[in-house]
């Protein structure tokens, strides 16, 4: 399986924020907004602290997708 944050990005377009405003905001690092950029996996602690940040719950920034074998 393989982790998708578009659905992050899109809020963050939504809600007019910059990758740099999400990192002011929750107080995670600049090495772990790189991660979410990339698609790589990040703590479940960044997770929340982002969803407490934007109001919305884990399934509103993330998804889960299959890997093409």
């Amino acid at each position: 399986m393989s982790v998708s944050y578009k659905k992050l990005w899109k809020l963050l377009i939504d809600k007019d924020m910059k990758k740099k405003d999400l990192q002011a905001a929750t107080g995670i690092s600049w090495a772990s907004v790189t991660k979410l950029s990339k698609g790589e996996k990040v703590s479940m602690d960044v997770l929340i602290k982002i969803c407490k940040t934007l109001e919305c719950d884990i399934g509103d920034i993330m998804e889960l997708t299959p890997d093409k074998d």
